[in-house]
């Protein structure tokens, strides 16, 4: 089990760090699923490209781990509104297919789960 914990745990570092790089190579599609009661939609899309990236390399680093999981959970809380706009407003995405758009929302909820699973040490105890 803690092989599967090691690996997924890598995993998900990397799996942040390019999806936060990708803020920066793509930020239009970032800045098109923004709900547009959100201010200063291209600085929290770089905001957020520096926070995954940052979150997904704390999760490597033991004295960060728990932190940075705890931050990923809550990114992924934050971020839950362009998912939700995108999907009541599919018309404005019409590139992305429905059942993609629709499974990004429940999706948050498997990212949540994992992030906080494999950050958390296996005994329980505080990673120091």
């Amino acid at each position: 089990m803690e092989n599967a914990r090691r690996f997924l745990l890598g995993l998900l570092s990397v799996a942040y760090v390019l999806a936060g790089v990708n803020h920066f190579v793509n930020p239009d599609f970032y800045v098109a699923i923004m709900p547009p009661y959100l201010p200063w939609h291209l600085p929290l899309v770089w905001l957020s490209g520096v926070a995954e990236v940052a979150l997904g390399i704390g999760v490597l680093v033991p004295k960060t781990r728990n932190v940075a999981g705890w931050g990923l959970v809550a990114l992924l809380v934050a971020v839950f509104p362009a998912n939700l706009h995108m999907a009541l407003h599919h018309e404005d995405f019409a590139d992305v297919p429905l059942w993609a758009v629709y499974l990004r929302l429940p999706l948050q909820l498997l990212l949540i789960a994992w992030a906080w699973w494999a950050t958390r040490s296996p005994t329980g105890a505080q990673t120091r």
